[in-house]
């Protein structure tokens, strides 16, 4: 290899030197936005076909393409926003504030209903802290979740939002309490969170990014979405082998009430991570089948976008 000899040539010859390094998409370097319009006119024909109301943004990480409907209004999150409180959690045992070998305990008064196993459990009994957060995800546990937010706390988890740079997601209440948490006439209606499709997007990169700067907790909280129950919603056209024998390409974390439909969630491709971040609402189609039209919906959406932008297939790198 020939060196260049001049200081400019040295200077330019050092950043080609180094540019290998900087430019490869890390977790901490994703490309800029980049809306696509071919997309948009694929997420916006989808939509208009539905009886309700859609709010979408996607990014794929390395190239920066985005496709957004109503990106910036405020929405029910349902249970997507455990994956808020679970990335609290995840910040205090980072900072030594909590562990995952902390034990709580499950009294009879703390059982919900709704989705979940501990509902069933006789009490009192003791729950390892890091198993409540798997069965909060994976199980999309009620009871668990209560558990996990009491004992990392609602105003952490909105002040660590804030903090982030998410002014619109808000954990306003324990599952099942309507009379505790946030009675603000502007959070109420929202139920037990509230969100934008963008904020949830950029709570789920963060998590790719591992703002948090510990690798050890970003992965075990991917790992932990990977593993989540659901799949009827993003992972419906992707799932490519059975995710009881082998890791999921797709993290995620779906959120359902009668009206109410969503699934936010990290899709690992060859081309790079995709985020993917849905809802529907004020949805005609109440049912609780696997042929439900607002889960549908976001199926073919993720199908679409992940055909579009990672043409090489699924897969980490």
């Amino acid at each position: 290899m020939r060196f260049p000899r001049s200081a400019a040539a040295i200077l330019m010859y050092a950043a080609w030197l180094l540019q290998p390094l900087s430019a490869q998409p890390t977790r901490a370097n994703a490309a800029a936005d980049r809306p696509d319009a071919t997309m948009q006119h694929l997420m916006d024909d989808l939509a208009s076909h539905h009886h309700g109301k859609v709010s979408l943004y996607a990014k794929a990480i390395r190239t920066g393409q985005t496709v957004a409907i109503n990106p910036d209004t405020a929405v029910n999150t349902a249970s997507v926003i455990k994956v808020a409180i679970m990335l609290e959690a995840m910040y205090q045992i980072k900072d030594g504030k909590l562990s995952f070998d902390d034990t709580l305990t499950l009294h009879k008064e703390d059982q919900v209903s709704g989705s979940g196993v501990l509902l069933l459990f006789h009490t009192p009994a003791p729950v390892n802290f890091e198993t409540a957060l798997v069965l909060m995800i994976t199980q999309s546990d009620n009871t668990a979740t209560n558990l996990v937010l009491e004992h990392v706390g609602r105003e952490r988890v909105n002040a660590r939002l804030r903090s982030l740079g998410f002014p619109v997601t808000t954990s306003i209440r324990p599952i099942g309490r309507p009379t505790e948490g946030d009675q603000s006439p502007e959070l109420k209606p929202f139920g037990i969170g509230r969100t934008t499709a963008r904020e949830m997007a950029g709570i789920l990169e963060s998590i790719q990014r591992c703002d948090a700067g510990d690798q050890k907790l970003c992965d075990r909280m991917i790992d932990i979405m990977e593993h989540q129950f659901w799949r009827n919603c993003i992972p419906h056209y992707l799932e490519d082998a059975d995710t009881t024998e082998v890791a999921s390409h797709v993290a995620n974390k779906t959120g359902s009430l009668d009206h109410v439909r969503n699934d936010v969630g990290i899709v690992f491709t060859k081309d790079g991570p995709i985020v993917i971040s849905a809802f529907t609402y004020e949805n005609v189609d109440t049912s609780w089948t696997p042929e439900n039209e607002g889960e549908m919906l976001i199926a073919r959406m993720a199908k679409t976008i992940v055909s579009g932008w990672a043409p090489h297939g699924l897969g980490k790198e």
